[in-house]
């Protein structure tokens, strides 16, 4: 089953290549949609058989370089099933907001096909080398997306950036993996193994530099501070469902590592350095929402909410690596919150990126100074906004409320000045989307203006309403009712807080 929702789209991919480019572009955007929405009734009956706190299930392995341990072995548990109906909702989202796209659609298409594929296999790998492979191949589509699809030659710039900084982390990564396999006796790349035989028990120098390398290319991708300078270009030139999948997809990629692999195989070591953790993701909630409220540029203020949002997951795993002072069910709140946290954050800023590529679609640039009194021209625009910009600064209701209480109340006995420190983030992300409103909805009305005549100013088409309504619509689902959720984290959660602290 797993393998069918992860190479279905690699198939669609590779059978749209055979098309002539000269089809009708509906062929290409609509088996993009076809196929996407086949791959989410495959998650959700995944969803359905799956037994919370059974451990791995659905998993599948065969043999792929034996003689140095290196196997296709795949499976979910409560930790990645999450994010892989996380990915196949975004996709989906995504193909239907690209119903209106005219610009090379056929090599468009294949390029997002591929990266569905990817990013679904990198949240079900339990392979060491299974899971870089998926990691570094999800680079490669996302660097041709942004070159190809930008806004001109400053997309290609930020793209070469993109792909510079990140396939970096993956080599710092890579390393990790390696000192890994060579720790293990016998030799595996297999994590499953790994997290069983635990073969740095107790730590020391050479568990700390393996830990320091899985890290530094983890932070990378989340990204964190200071590895976070690729990403506010990057999105701020790749075209808004690019932006979506960076945002909502990629970057999960990074803080998912940690709870799959830094914090299982590693969970003296983690234990250790786990203020570490704490630290860098409060400078990340404050940087990222402060760096935001001076942001003009709409897309580049999402961007930096993004720093911040992931610096709430950050935070919310170093707590659940110090012992002192807390008790189980703390930590096993904060990794709660934190598993939640990316699920909110790729719905919730999913969402504002497509709205941001409306905005763009219509008046040409991300300024938010070129618009003013939207509402009275695009009411339902301005009206799906306004519930994006309240989900996003955590306001009850949502399921950002949800992922940042978690967190906050599993920390705050573990550190509880970090914690109180970070609170004031959601005040500054508050302050930051108000004013943006602000700009962008209320006062008189102006538009930027094509060379003389008026610019037409469309409100949202259906192609946008129904991709990115949904979105918005679950992120609420699960801030009302948010079990159906927890009860397959919450197990999964318990787990690892119970492996970290062996």
């Amino acid at each position: 089953m797993l393998s069918v929702i992860v190479f279905l789209p690699a198939v669609a991919a590779a059978v749209l290549l055979l098309v002539p480019a000269t089809a009708p572009r509906k062929v290409f955007t609509g088996t993009w949609v076809a196929v996407s929405a086949v791959d989410l009734a495959l998650v959700v009956a995944v969803w359905l058989r799956l037994a919370p706190g059974g451990g791995f299930q659905f998993e599948e392995r065969a043999a792929w370089m034996p003689t140095v341990g290196i196997s296709y072995h795949v499976g979910v548990d409560g930790l990645s099933l999450p994010l892989v109906a996380l990915t196949a909702v975004l996709f989906l989202a995504c193909a239907v907001f690209a119903l209106r796209e005219t610009r090379r659609v056929k090599a468009y298409v294949a390029l997002f096909l591929g990266l569905q594929a990817v990013c679904l296999g990198l949240f079900v790998a339990l392979d060491l080398i299974l899971f870089f492979l998926f990691f570094d191949l999800s680079i490669v589509f996302m660097y041709f997306i942004i070159a190809g699809w930008g806004h001109g030659e400053r997309a290609r710039a930020a793209a070469l950036k993109f792909f510079l900084y990140t396939f970096l982390g993956s080599l710092a990564l890579l390393l990790g993996f390696i000192l890994l396999y060579l720790a293990a006796q016998p030799h595996t790349f297999d994590i499953v193994e790994l997290i069983a035989a635990n073969p740095l028990a107790g730590g020391g120098m050479y568990a700390a530099l393996a830990l320091l390398a899985i890290g530094v290319g983890l932070a990378v991708k989340t990204p964190t501070v200071p590895f976070h300078t690729w990403l506010p270009p990057a999105h701020t030139e790749a075209p808004a469902t690019g932006s979506a999948i960076l945002a909502a997809i990629l970057l999960k990629m990074g803080t998912y590592g940690f709870v799959r692999i830094a914090m299982p195989i590693l969970p003296d070591t983690w234990r250790q350095y786990a203020v570490v953790a704490v630290v860098v993701g409060v400078v990340s909630v404050l940087y990222g929402a402060l760096v935001a409220l001076a942001q003009t540029d709409l897309k580049r203020m999402i961007a930096y909410t993004s720093v911040n949002h992931m610096g709430y997951v950050v935070l919310g795993v170093g707590a659940a690596g110090i012992l002192a002072g807390t008790d189980e069910q703390a930590r096993q709140l904060a990794t709660t919150g934190a598993v939640t946290q990316m699920v909110a954050h790729g719905l919730i800023t999913g969402a504002l990126f497509l709205l941001s590529g409306v905005l763009y679609d219509r008046g040409r640039t991300y300024e938010m100074a070129a618009y003013s009194g939207l509402a009275a021209r695009t009411p339902v625009f301005a009206g799906v906004f306004a519930v994006a910009a309240f989900a996003s600064l955590g306001l009850p209701g949502f399921a950002g409320f949800i992922a940042e209480f978690q967190i906050f109340t599993g920390a705050l006995s573990a550190a509880p000045v970090p914690t109180a420190l970070a609170v004031l983030g959601i005040l500054i992300t508050a302050g930051l989307f108000l004013l943006a409103l602000q700009r962008l909805f209320l006062g008189p009305l102006r538009v930027p203006d094509a060379p003389g005549s008026p610019r037409p100013f469309a409100d949202l088409y259906r192609s946008e309403l129904a991709a990115i309504v949904p979105l918005l619509a679950l992120a609420t689902v699960i801030g009302v009712l948010p079990r159906f959720l927890l009860d397959v984290i919450e197990p999964a959660s318990r787990a690892l807080v119970e492996l970290v602290a062996r």
